[in-house]
């Protein structure tokens, strides 16, 4: 099943829960249709807020120190923080990824390297509905990919991302791709230059990438949210999957990747799991973890390192 018709088949179910409950606060309870519907729809808030309240709760309980210059101070600040990856999930999965499918688009005119879009576990190409429109307000073509079977082998990805790759090459008339990837994309991408080598890749933008696994996995299911597991007893920590791919790997593989992280994860825990020694790491504050594809500063640096890949002269032909 994809994730568009697993999310799809998860809001009818949302849906027929808060009719029930609208119908039974009118039929026991005696309450109004508006005042049944309020109850309804608020049930079903209340526990998409709880699950939100729940991960933020357990990647605390993980979590790495938080340098002084990242904390969250306030309650207020905390609010804005938890509201805006509450309002992220909630579009995300009621909205955009529902109604997504994966997408092509070319800027003829545009010398910019053009852009693969990963997405993260459970996801599909719906999580990238804000930083599409930038890329085309800056003319750059990209590209977005379904990572399908949703619950499969992340090294089993590589080859539709070299398809992906393939593609988009062809359609641009670029030598390299810049590749940004959200979450478990991320390690998608490095299994695919493990597997494929790094010749066609001009730089991975990883967000939110779980490089040395995240305790939160141990409660996912499939083999890729096996294959992101992380232990705090254990040493060394990370899954027999990771540290695989870590020793496929050399320093100019490393050098390619740009990591953006935040150390208010709400998924990855410890936050500091997603320093890829090696890497360009980026640290932000006071990002939840779905947030971070529509966070306007992380957009920002997202944009920034784009620009500066093509000011480095990685231009299309």
């Amino acid at each position: 099943m994809s994730a568009r018709r697993l999310l799809q088949l998860i809001l009818l179910v949302q849906a027929l829960a808060a009719l029930g409950i609208g119908l039974a606060a009118v039929q026991i309870f005696g309450a109004s249709r508006w005042q049944g519907l309020a109850a309804g729809l608020g049930s079903v808030v209340l526990v998409r807020l709880c699950i939100n309240a729940n991960n933020f709760l357990m990647s605390a309980r993980f979590a790495s120190p938080t340098p002084e210059e990242y904390r969250v101070r306030g309650l207020g600040a905390r609010l804005r923080l938890f509201w805006e990856e509450f309002s992220a999930s909630m579009l995300q999965s009621s909205w955009t990824m529902p109604r997504a499918s994966a997408c092509t688009r070319i800027h003829p005119a545009s010398n910019a390297p053009p852009v693969l879009l990963l997405h993260g576990y459970g996801c599909n190409s719906g999580y990238w509905s804000q930083l599409l429109p930038r890329l085309d307000a800056a003319g750059i073509s990209h590209a977005t990919v379904d990572l399908e079977p949703l619950m499969g082998d992340i090294d089993g990805y590589a080859p539709l991302v070299e398809r992906a790759v393939d593609a988009l090459l062809a359609a641009t008339g670029a030598s390299r791709v810049v590749i940004v990837a959200h979450s478990m994309g991320g390690l998608v991408a490095r299994a695919w230059m493990r597997a494929c080598g790094t010749g066609k890749v001009a730089r991975v933008i990883t967000l939110g990438t779980p490089h040395h696994g995240t305790c939160l996995a141990a409660f996912g299911l499939g083999l890729n949210a096996a294959q992101m597991r992380r232990t705090l007893r254990d040493e060394p920590p990370e899954c027999a999957w990771l540290r695989r791919l870590a020793q496929g790997e050399d320093a100019a593989a490393r050098a390619l990747v740009t990591s953006i992280f935040s150390h208010q994860d709400n998924i990855i825990a410890p936050q500091t799991s997603s320093e890829l020694p090696g890497a360009r790491n980026l640290a932000v504050g006071g990002v939840g973890h779905v947030a971070l594809g529509r966070n306007r500063r992380v957009l920002d640096i997202v944009m920034e390192e784009l620009a500066a890949v093509h000011g480095q002269g990685e231009a299309v032909h």
